[in-house]
């Protein structure tokens, strides 16, 4: 497992940054974290990496954004999804396995339906206003 600990927005998108310079076609990353934990956040910064210009902003409402750069980027939030069979209906299956990236938020809802290769970050805010972030599963190499 990495483990870093950001102190601030900046420092969290940075870090998505180098998370997202190390990806390759058909990682998904499975988010896990509470509200407001920095999960768009930390996307914003991988969209950065993947040289995305358009504003990244959470899809809670509208579930799953595309993103066009040097792969595409799948951004879902399943937060409001009843569980697994609600996500299967989407028909995620050719973003999941498809040619660019997949960042899930609110993964914890949908674990069983994602491959044993998915990357897991967990995100846990600190009361000193810090964040914990935790990646398991990670085969990308140094995230420097």
């Amino acid at each position: 497992m990495l483990t870093f600990t950001t102190k601030s927005a900046e420092e969290t998108i940075e870090l998505g940054r180098k998370i997202g310079s190390r990806l390759k076609k058909g990682d998904i990353i499975a988010m896990q974290g509470t509200l407001a934990a920095g999960k768009t956040t930390i996307t914003k910064g991988i969209a950065q990496a993947l040289d995305i210009n358009e504003t990244i902003t959470s899809p809670t409402f509208c579930l799953i954004s595309e993103y066009s750069g040097k792969m595409p980027l799948y951004h879902m939030d399943v937060y409001r999804l009843e569980g697994t069979e609600d996500f299967i209906n989407l028909g995620t299956d050719d973003m999941l396995y498809g040619d660019g990236v997949t960042v899930i938020e609110w993964s914890e809802k949908i674990m069983d339906e994602l491959p044993e290769n998915t990357i897991i970050l967990r995100i846990t805010p600190k009361d000193d206003g810090s964040r914990l972030i935790e990646i398991d599963n990670w085969q990308n190499g140094p995230v420097e």
